[in-house]
This record gives C-alpha cells, structure tokens and sequence, in this order.
C-alpha cells in the first residue's frame, strides 16, 4: 500500500477533489461553530483525555468489572484475540441460532475484522443499515470516512446505483427521493432478519451497559425486531462510570458532525424480553499498542472524525488512498501499529500542521506521533531509496551553512531563468502538483541585512 500513488490516481480528478475538500471542511465549520459556544469546551476536552488515560492505565481491571457487571444483566460476554477468532465467534453464534440474513448497524470495527465478507463466503447474507454503509455495500466499496462513510460519492451517483439495484428512475437524484428509497428497501430488510449486528461507542463499567450512537435510528430498528443481538466492540471503548458518559457524548457529536448530541443514543443493559445479547469483546492489536509508551493515547481515540475533518491531506486525497480501515490522522497512527511494512507511507501523509491535534475531543497529539513514527520508519529502513537519498541530501544542505547560502544563491538565479520545461519534468514529483512560490530576488538574510542597516541610519 502506497498513499502516494493512491492519492494521486484520486487528485487527477481535480473537479472531485475539490468537491470532497469543501465537502468535508464544511463538516469542519459545523463543528466550529458547535464548540464555540459551549464556554467548557476545553475543559471537557482535558477531562475526557483524563478519564481515557486513567482507564487505559487500570484497563485490565475495568474490562474485568464491566464483564462481571454485564453477565448479571444477562448479557453473554465473549473474548477475541483478532479479527479472525471474531469473526469465528460471531459466525458460530448465528449458525448456533440458524440465522441466515443479519442487518448490521455501523461498527468500524467490523469493518476492520472484514466480517461481513466472512459471513457471505459462510451463506450468512449481511445488510449494512446505515445509509452511507448501504451505499458503499452496494458499491462494493469499503466506508471512506467513520462518520460519513459515503461522503465521497455523489448524489447522482447514488441516483445510477439505485437505478442498478432498486429500479428507481435515472433521473431521480434529490437526496429526499433517494432516501426514501432507501428506507422502503431497509424496512423490508429490518422485517425479514433473523439477527441484528451492531458496534459500541462506549460501554460502562460500572453498570454492565453500553451505548451505541447514530443519527437513523437503525440500531433500534435492527435490536427492536429480531430477538438475537451481537454487539462487537474493541477493548478500548470501555469508560469507568456511568457520570462519565455524559462527557464524552458532549465530546461526540460536536466534533463529528456538530450536533449538541446525536439523533439517537441508544443504551442497552441486558437482553430484550425472550431474547439474547451477546457482546465479542476484541483486542486484534491494542493491547500491543497500549504497551507502546510513545502511541498507546492513540487509544484514546472515540472516533468522531474530527481529525480527518480538518487534515488538508485527507481533504484533498480522500479516504480510499489510505488502504486502512480509518483514514486520515488517527488511521495513519494506528495503520502502521498493526502492519509497519503495509503502512509505512501513511505518517507521510501530513503536513504536520497540528490541526488535527487542536481538534481532537480527547487530545490526541497525533501531529507528534504522525512524526515519531517516522522517526521509527526511517530506523526500520522500509522507506523507498529515492526518500533516503532525498532526506540525505537536504540533510547534508541544512548542516552546512556554506552549502545552505550557495544553494539558496543557485535556486534564486536559476529557476527563475530556467524554461518551465526543464523545472516541472517527470522525475520531479512533487512538481506534478504544486508549483514553487515566487522566487524573491534576495535571500531573507540579505533583507535583513539590509533592514538592520536602513534603521541604523
């Protein structure tokens, strides 16, 4: 997996980048405008950040408690090391039931466990019920952002998709005819499930419970109906007390979407009446990344999106050029964490303007981390030749003042003389995107120089 390569494939269409990158700043702005007039913010920011540094530094303990308290409810709790006993554990409680068609509520987590494909190839027909989940399904795509899943897709697009799938009229693109679509087409889904699959924004230790928070209503849709529950969630997603809850789903729907909370916060203690709730609880590489001092706040993460929202380079790339399960800032920490050798180019992928980190809810310094992984990239020796030789070469420059001035000197007068042609070739890739600014007609220490010398006359 190259970011580079992907991304550029996604900037050659130009018209759509730009689209994309309004598109999701304008998400940024709503969230602007949801925190500034909450006088706290900052406040409730460090005190989310603390409450998920402490848990992590006693999680053993509060998974424990938050396993005890769940069985009294009558919840069955079960333990998976990775995606692959997860998805055995899931399939084998649905064929245990003799459930052949699911309706799945958004969990990225699945989506990192690739269980609906599981399922599938096992006869199990799985129906992603979140809109934005139910068009890339049909597209056969994975999500491009963990909000909104299908925000790289235009209406009228989706308008051809639904002509391919529902029979609906080509010409039928008003995002209000396409929803409703939508929503006949799911109803009759909902009906007909034998079980609901559903993830977990956070699950409480103290009571047993946990909450899962969307916008449609489609968990309690898929939860209401069928009387076979399976909730999936990662062994980060737990919070010590119920008065805690409150804090982070201030925190949540402010910085995703800019919502004072979201449509519907749906919590769950215990199964339904004549019913069964099962929880997989999945580890498939935390507890090795908690163990990394330098990356384990990363694990802080309650993913909102925020980061994303605000990262030039996810703006203007799109999620799909990642090849990770989450895009953007965080998914460029957390990528190379499983996989270094696959996701060596995702910590390049930044500007590192530290956007990302003033807006993360639970103060991730993901700027900081995006550059020590590096660090670890380039001490591992998996970075590309032409990189390396780059980096040495500036290195070489920045060291030596001389060849600092004297190379300064030679760009001034030369590419501002040289044809356009001779600059802006095949083999200068990062001229392929971008032109240099103005070239001035003096160094900054010959303005300054002369700057000094005017103002002591």
């Amino acid at each position: 997996m190259n970011h580079p390569s992907q991304a550029a494939r996604y900037v050659a269409d130009q018209e759509r980048a730009h689209w994309h990158d309004n598109v999701i700043w304008f998400m940024r702005e709503k969230r602007d405008q949801a925190v500034n007039v909450i006088p706290e913010w900052e406040e409730l920011r460090e005190l989310g950040a603390r409450i998920k540094g402490h848990t992590l530094s006693r999680l053993d303990d509060y998974l424990e408690r938050f396993e005890s308290q769940a069985k009294q409810l009558g919840v069955q709790i079960h333990w998976a090391l990775d995606a692959e006993e997860h998805n055995q554990i899931v399939a084998g409680i649905l064929q245990a039931a003799g459930a052949r068609k699911v309706v799945k509520s958004k969990s990225m987590l699945t989506e990192e466990c690739h269980l609906n494909q599981f399922l599938q190839e096992r006869n199990i027909q799985v129906t992603d019920t979140d809109l934005g989940e139910r068009i890339v399904q049909l597209r056969q795509e994975a999500p491009s952002h963990i909000i909104t899943p299908a925000i790289h897709i235009k209406h009228e697009e989706v308008a051809e998709l639904f002509h391919e799938h529902f029979g609906t009229d080509l010409s039928a693109s008003d995002p209000d005819q396409l929803v409703a679509v939508a929503r006949d087409a799911l109803r009759r889904t909902f009906i007909e499930a034998d079980a609901a699959i559903t993830g977990v924004n956070f699950a409480v230790a103290e009571t047993g419970g946990f909450v899962v928070c969307t916008n449609e209503g489609n968990v309690d849709m898929g939860t209401g109906l069928p009387r076979l529950h399976i909730a999936c969630m990662g062994i980060e997603k737990v919070i010590p007390r119920i008065k805690d809850l409150g804090v982070f789903l201030r925190l949540l729907a402010r910085s995703s979407t800019g919502q004072p909370i979201t449509v519907y916060t749906s919590h769950f203690h215990g199964p339904a009446a004549g019913g069964e709730l099962h929880l997989v609880i999945v580890d498939n590489g935390r507890s090795q990344l908690l163990q990394k001092r330098k990356f384990n706040k990363a694990l802080n993460c309650i993913r909102c999106g925020a980061c994303m929202n605000t990262c030039p380079v996810y703006r203007r790339s799109g999620g799909h050029s990642y090849g990770y399960t989450i895009p953007g800032p965080i998914g460029s920490v957390l990528g190379p964490s499983r996989k270094l050798k696959q996701f060596y180019s995702l910590p390049y992928a930044s500007s590192l303007c530290g956007s990302c980190t003033a807006v993360c809810p639970v103060k991730i310094d993901l700027h900081h981390q995006l550059l020590e992984w590096r660090k670890e990239i380039a001490g591992a020796g998996i970075l590309p030749w032409t990189k390396r030789f780059t980096m040495k070469v500036a290195s070489l420059v920045l060291r030596n003042t001389w060849l600092y001035r004297t190379s300064g000197w030679i760009a001034r007068v030369m590419l501002r003389r040289l044809p356009r042609a001779v600059v802006y070739h095949r083999l200068n890739l990062w001229g392929r995107q971008r032109d240099f600014p103005r070239i001035p007609d003096t160094s900054f220490r010959q303005w300054y120089a002369q700057r000094n010398h005017e103002q002591q006359k």
